[in-house]
């Protein structure tokens, strides 16, 4: 199908007549051209130059018409999943990574080893943050999983929703890109980021595997209200959770010291241990990651990939695609054309 942003203009095709309408001059006046042979190379050029001009005049006059073959959707047949990331913007992403938790145990004395921690942390803190790095490695996640569709979600205070659903490989490296553009903010709200994320699945039919990838560093002290709607939501879309945890410096991690027994009052001082006995508790399938380097989150990442790779139906929206510029094209050669034929025109004999 092709259709017109202005199909006014095309009122004005018949103008491309006027060529063949105009009254011929001779080019060398002569009064015994009858009795002349006829020149069938003459006639040839005289037809093509009419056409020429005939052409130039239709194409100026579509490209104004604006046409277009408008978007459509196909439905296609894959493996993969339907992935929302949702990916921590706050403060603490834009530090290095902590090292492991038993160097972080270190900070506690003043010995040597607790001065190699500090000097571990400077150095790290030089190189590349935790959110450029969980970029990177997402970006690369993502390159290497055509066959998904991907939505991404931003957040720290709130939820900023950047890119819905789409297979589009380039679509997909700039939402990702576009997360390493500014400062964070210095607090995070992890419970609307992920009813948002779970938004995303609302009103589409179940055609797969369904995942939210959370990537933060740090849990969140969700309230009873936000809990029972996360759990309902990942309940009734048929969603699985995968939480890639960054651990920082300071950070408690997803399991208890050794030696600490859990319990509510532990679970509570400790936002990630809260939210870690929240996704197990949804109901829902989950996985969680700790990772204290790059390494280790590179390793998540690819574990990820590995399990969700099932059968999957989607429908894929093709673009609409402009066809002003093949119009102008057309009009531009014949154009030149007729330059041309002006520039060789004998206008006198030698």
């Amino acid at each position: 199908m092709i259709a017109f942003d202005s199909p006014g203009w095309l009122l004005a095709l018949p103008l491309a007549a006027l060529p063949w309408l105009l009254r011929q001059r001779d080019a060398l006046p002569n009064t015994w051209l009858a009795t002349l042979p006829r020149d069938v190379a003459s006639d040839v050029l005289a037809l093509a130059l009419h056409a020429a001009a005939a052409l130039a005049l239709a194409g100026v006059v579509l490209a104004l018409a604006g046409p277009h073959r408008p978007e459509y959707t196909v439905e296609r047949v894959g493996r993969g999943a339907e992935i929302v990331l949702v990916l921590d913007r706050s403060r603490s992403m834009d530090q290095g990574f902590g090292g492991s938790r038993s160097a972080g145990n270190a900070v506690r004395g003043t010995g040597p080893e607790a001065l190699d921690y500090y000097s571990r942390l400077r150095a790290s803190q030089n190189r590349e943050s935790k959110g450029q790095v969980a970029r990177q490695m997402l970006a690369d996640f993502a390159s290497k999983r055509p066959e998904d569709r991907f939505g991404l979600v931003l957040f720290s205070t709130l939820p900023l929703r950047v890119l819905e659903f789409t297979q589009k490989p380039d679509a997909i490296q700039a939402a990702i890109a576009a997360g390493n553009i500014g400062r964070g903010l210095s607090e995070t709200n992890i419970g609307l980021a992920l009813e948002s994320a779970l938004g995303f699945f609302a009103g589409r039919p179940y055609t797969g595997s369904r995942i939210v990838m959370l990537v933060s560093d740090g849990g969140d002290r969700l309230d009873a209200a936000i809990r029972e709607r996360i759990a309902h939501l990942a309940q009734r879309h048929r969603v699985s959770v995968y939480w890639i945890y960054i651990r920082s410096a300071m950070g408690a991690g997803l399991t208890p010291a050794a030696g600490a027994a859990a319990s509510p009052v532990s679970d509570e001082a400790a936002p990630e241990l809260f939210l870690h006995r929240f996704f197990e508790s949804m109901g829902t399938p989950y996985r969680a990651y700790e990772a204290d380097n790059p390494e280790a989150l590179q390793e998540a990442i690819a574990d990820v990939g590995r399990l969700e790779n099932l059968p999957i139906v989607y429908e894929d929206v093709v673009p609409r695609r402009s066809l002003a510029e093949p119009a102008l094209a057309v009009a531009l050669l014949a154009v030149l054309l007729l330059l041309a034929a002006r520039w060789m025109e004998i206008r006198r004999w030698a």
